[in-house]
């Protein structure tokens, strides 16, 4: 997937605001993890995760998607009335419906006019939206369009901390609950334009990707409950990253020197150094998002974007990759010319 005319005028996140470190949650988890004999600091030393957020109780997913949203409307400095698209990428949700689009346009007091639905795809679906609105703008059916996406992995945690205390548990079940614990929460938002309408924006080129579905089962998971495969998952995503990997080498012409930035969907530290390490890259340039956040989910990939211009690391010109993989499995490699 191509674009010629398609660039990002914004992107912007917000953080929500309560911290909760793996030192707490491996305090509260303590009965289990003595019963069943797991090593203490398991959660940080497989994870590499200090720390992640949460919004406040109670927090509709929908609200801060419309924080961000606002916040990336206002970075872009356009009419909100010329946005034509609006796309929900988030895996949390307020309800089966209306979609979280429907709420999200609705605080943004968006046109009539502009299309709004959901997207889910797992941790690709903001990737997904992305190239959405870019066949969108590239066709000509709109010129604007804006990409949200809000993560909240409150009511997962709270709901399997219990759930590990359960002392009919064992330690299979215990495993297969742990890859919740990672989850962390964030919103952010971007701006897509028509790039003649552009000015100063930043080309999004498009990218690749590659399915693996045999594996569609090693992770399933709604708001309350969630089992995960953690080694089979990650074993079979990294297959299919390096695949990926070898098409935008010969699609897109790639190499393990073309880009000044990785920004990477991360799932946990071991995850992220395999990932670099199996495709040959420089950990250097891939913003750890990890430490401090967790996993974010589909989010991830674009508030380290966010970060990254934020801090003022990209450059004119600077060629940036956005790389995920979504259990299910879906691996995406996409580009931006900065």
């Amino acid at each position: 997937m191509r674009f010629e005319k398609v660039s990002i005028l914004s992107v912007e996140h917000v953080d929500p605001p309560v911290v909760l470190t793996s030192d707490e949650i491996e305090a509260q988890l303590q009965p289990a993890i003595r019963r069943l004999g797991v090593r203490p600091n398991l959660l940080l030393e497989l994870s590499g995760i200090v720390e992640r957020r949460l919004w406040g109780p109670g927090t509709p997913c929908s609200e801060p998607a419309t924080w961000a949203g606002e916040k990336a409307i206002e970075a872009a400095g356009i009419d909100r009335s010329r946005i034509g698209a609006l796309i929900n990428t988030s895996v949390t949700r307020d309800f089966l419906e209306p979609s979280n689009a429907c709420a999200v346009h609705h605080g943004l007091g968006l046109s009539e006019h502009c299309v709004n639905f959901d997207v889910s795809n797992a941790c690709l679906g903001f990737v997904n939206g992305m190239d959405l609105v870019g066949n969108m703008i590239e066709r000509g059916q709109v010129d604007y369009g804006l990409v949200v996406d809000n993560e909240s992995s409150r009511p997962l945690i709270e709901a399997t901390i219990p759930r590990m205390l359960d002392e009919r548990l064992d330690e299979a079940a215990f495993r297969e609950n742990f890859a919740s614990l990672t989850l962390g929460s964030g919103a952010v938002a971007m701006v897509l334009a028509r790039s003649e309408l552009a000015a100063g924006g930043h080309r999004y080129l498009g990218g690749v990707s590659l399915a693996a579905t045999e594996h569609c089962q090693l992770c399933r998971g709604n708001m309350d409950h969630m089992v995960t495969n953690t080694q089979a998952l990650t074993e079979g995503g990294l297959r299919l990253a390096h695949r990926t990997w070898q098409r935008a080498v010969d699609v897109l012409g790639w190499t393990t020197q073309s880009h000044v930035h990785y920004a990477q969907h991360q799932v946990s530290k071991g995850h992220a150094e395999k990932f670099a390490g199996i495709l040959g890259l420089d950990m250097a340039k891939i913003y750890r998002l990890y430490p401090t956040y967790g996993n974010v989910g589909p989010a991830g990939i674009a508030i380290v974007l966010s970060k990254l211009r934020q801090q003022n690391s990209l450059g004119g010109g600077d060629r940036v990759a956005l790389m995920g993989i979504g259990s299910g499995i879906n691996c995406t490699m996409a580009e931006i010319a900065w």
